[in-house]
This record gives structure tokens, sequence and C-alpha cells, in this order.
């Protein structure tokens, strides 16, 4: 038995493990890589083939740095099953669809411009609807805490990340020629008493820890402080006659965005401006929600039971024909704009911001990470010129950073749960993933301050005996 890590060792994005059992691989997520244009094409498109010939596939949630690759590796020739929650298979209907026409669309859009320009250039999607439609065929559904045989000496159970909708601690029950292992994948793992979603479970008998590791090294502000601020970035923007952008992840972000502004209006912190959300994607996904209240918080569940929206503030404009979204973008009323995607890469955010960016009234807020090389991460890292679609542009806007919204654990969470989870185990390795260096490193030195086991910092191509 071991375990060989691939993606999201040594960086954040497009997460991808392969765990080998009794002669056959079962893979850890699917996700795809963001950054550079060419780096991410090339890393997206270049799956190894122990991927594509795995017996199964384990998505740990639907976000498209875990579950976007799906369709290239069933393009590629995959054939096994593809376990997930059902939450996890509902929202991947939707979201690995959309992710496929948004590279059509910016793939048409690039190539017209590359045309007009004499560029001898062209770009291909990386995979088309019919690949996203057949990952989802593939996909096989497993309710939290019901234990299922998957791969010869493989048994796998889902618990409660509390990350997004339906994400999943992976817990696989590995038994080889006597030998019996516990492992965990945390995938993502949520914050304690995030307002949507219920808190991350501990899962006992644990042997070998996969942990993420993408706050590491920072800790979050309260939901009350991020609340106030949201607030203030608001009313003066609006006050200047400007608007206020918000990148972000349709799924999971968009609907904390639109919870946090649904308490600022019930507490009159907010002026009256229209809310556009102009992402189709998030549109759906809100409507998936609704549709699980068992996986949400208490009080979001007795509103929607209720039918007190709580994803409904006033002034709520969906925006869903792209027409619509180009009136917009040309629009100068002051309003809110929630749009994708979380990182600035591609989707309707890319155009608003080629609009909005050389505004000094604008605001643009930050309510996620992002990672190195995406245009969201200039953004942060308060670049006075980036490009957009390939053109410079000015940042005259303002630009603030909103962790609080953020549903990934902070360093103190991690921390509390790996130290719960060697408790309540025997937990002798932990490896961590999903992490930038720094981030990796500090939190590494806190477990060994703490006692705990030392990290292993996962390196792509790292392979280790189970």
């Amino acid at each position: 038995m071991y375990l060989e890590f691939y993606g999201a060792a040594g960086e954040v994005t497009g997460s991808l493990h392969r765990i080998h059992v009794s002669g056959r691989d079962v893979l850890l997520d699917c996700g795809l890589f963001q950054g550079h244009r060419a780096q991410a094409n090339r890393l997206n498109r270049e799956l190894p083939s122990w991927a594509t010939s795995a017996h199964a596939l384990v998505l740990s949630h639907a976000h498209l740095d875990h579950a976007g690759n799906t369709p290239s590796l069933v393009k590629r020739g995959f054939a096994g099953n593809v376990y997930c929650t059902p939450c996890t298979r509902d929202l991947s209907s939707v979201m690995l669809r959309d992710a496929a026409m948004i590279q059509e669309q910016d793939a048409r859009y690039i190539n017209r411009r590359n045309q007009r320009e004499g560029i001898d250039d062209r770009v291909e999607p990386l995979y088309a609807i019919e690949d996203a439609q057949q990952a989802i065929l593939q996909m096989v559904s497993i309710s939290l805490h019901r234990p299922m045989t998957i791969a010869p000496g493989v048994t796998l159970t889902f618990h409660n990340a509390g990350h997004v909708l339906g994400s999943a601690l992976v817990q696989l029950d590995l038994v080889e020629r006597g030998k019996r292992l516990r492992l965990l994948f945390t995938g993502d793992l949520g914050r304690e008493e995030l307002p949507l979603l219920r808190s991350p479970e501990i899962v006992d008998g644990v042997d070998f820890l996969i942990a993420e590791s993408t706050y590491g090294d920072r800790a979050h502000p309260e939901f009350a402080s991020t609340d106030d601020e949201l607030a203030r970035i608001i009313g003066e923007t609006v006050a200047r006659g400007g608007r206020v952008f918000i990148p972000a992840f349709a799924l999971e972000r968009a609907q904390e965005v639109l919870f946090a502004l649904e308490r600022l209006h019930e507490q009159g912190r907010v002026p009256a401006v229209p809310i556009y959300i102009d992402s189709p994607l998030a549109i759906s996904i809100t409507e998936i929600y609704k549709l699980h209240p068992e996986s949400l918080a208490d009080e979001v569940q007795r509103r929607l039971l209720e039918r007190n929206d709580p994803f409904s503030p006033p002034g709520l404009k969906y925006v869903s024909d792209a027409a619509a979204s180009k009136r917009l973008q040309k629009s100068g009323e002051p309003c809110i704009v929630i749009a994708g995607s979380g990182m600035c890469e591609g989707g309707r955010i890319v155009h608003h911001l080629r609009e909005g960016l050389g505004r000094a009234e604008n605001s643009v807020v930050i309510v996620g990470f992002m990672a190195q090389h995406t245009l969201g991460r200039r953004l942060v890292e308060r670049r006075s010129e980036v490009k957009v679609l390939g053109v410079p542009r000015k940042v005259r806007a303002r630009v603030h950073v909103l962790n609080g919204l953020s549903a990934h654990a902070d360093r103190n969470d991690t921390l509390e749960f790996i130290a719960a989870t060697c408790r309540a185990g025997r937990v002798e390795r932990v490896a961590l993933v999903h992490g930038e260096a720094q981030a990796r490193a500090s939190l590494a030195e806190a477990l060994t301050e703490r006692g705990l086991p030392k990290a292993i910092l996962a390196e792509k191509g790292q392979r280790v005996e189970l």
C-alpha cells in the first residue's frame, strides 16, 4: 500500500492524490490547476496514465480545484465510478457543465481577438459539455456515515467537512495482506460555527491524516468584524457613486455573501442599492442549497422551513443572459455585483473588472483565497496595473480583502482539528497538502511545538509507503 501526491502538493489548486492498494489505484480528487494560463492549460491536460486507468475516484467536494478536471479524466478514458456525497453530485451536475461552457466561450473570445490582432495562436477548450455530462453519469452518491466497499481492500465512509454544501472528510479503511490502516483526507476543511453549515466532524481511529493547509499561517477575523467592514466598504463606495464588485466562487462564497448582505439589511446597516448576482451558476447553486436543508446550520434550516429565504436581501436581481450582463457592465449606477469566477480567472467578473478597475469611485472586495499567478492574487497584491483578458488595465478602484468570509479553516481551526483527530485515534503521520510553502511550513512547525506527529510536506510525485 502506498500514497502518491500529484496535485495540490506544494500549491493550493489542482488537488489529485493516488492511493494504491491490492494492485488497484483509488484517486482522491481530480481538480483543475489555476494560475498562469499557459501553465494551467498544460498541467490540466497532462494527467498521469495511472489516473486514467484508476479503479475509482473519490471527490471530497464540488469546488473546481477539487473536482473540475474530472471531465478531462473521463475524456481520456477513465471508466470507473466517481464517488461523492449526494449534494456534491447535484452541485457537480451544474458546475462541470458550466465550466465546460465557460471554457468554450473564453476560447472563442480569445481566438477572435487573436485573429483580429494577427496572432497565430488558437486556444482549444480543455473539455466539452459532453465530457462533463459523461463524468456526471459516472458519479455514485453516498450519504454521510454509510460505509461502502469501492475497491478490493478499500472501504469508503464520508463525514461532514463543514466547508461547502456536501463537502466531506474522506475516510478510507484499507486492508492488504492482513495489514489494516485507516486514512483520512480532509479535502478542504471548514470553520467552526460557519453561519451556513454544520461544523466539521471528528473521525476516530485514524492512522494517517492528509490535511489541507491553505491558511496554515494566519487566523481569520471574527464574523462580526467582517460584517462591520463589509458594511463600511459598501456605504463609502455608494456614497462616492461607485460600484462594489465581489468576485465569488459560485459555490458557498456567493451564498455566504448573500447571507451577510441579508443580515446587514435586516440591521439597517447598508444603503438600499441593487444587488446583482451576475452568475447563472450561482443562481442554480443557491437553489440547490435550498433543496438540501439537512446539510445546513440549524438557523438556516429553520428560516428555509418558514419560507424566510436567507439568500434574498432586498434589491436582489438575477442576471442570467449574457446580453443583460453586458448592459450591466456598461451601466454606471451604484450597485453591488457578485460574479464568478472566485479567482478572477474566467467568467463574468473578468468583464466587469475590465470595465470597472479604472474608476477610482469603485471598490473590489476579495472574499476568498487567491492562488498565485491569478488575476485575483495580483489585485490582492495591490498591483497598479494588471492584465485583464490579455489587455493591461490601470487599477484605480479600491481593493479590499475580507478573509472573514472564508469557508476554509484557519490556522487555529486546523491545529485543533488535527489535535482532536490525534486524540480520537492513533495518528502516526500527518501529510500537509493544499497550501503554499509559507503556510505549510508554519503549520508544520506548530504541530511539532504541540507535540503532534511531525508533518510530511507533500511534494508532487512523492510516494509514501502505508
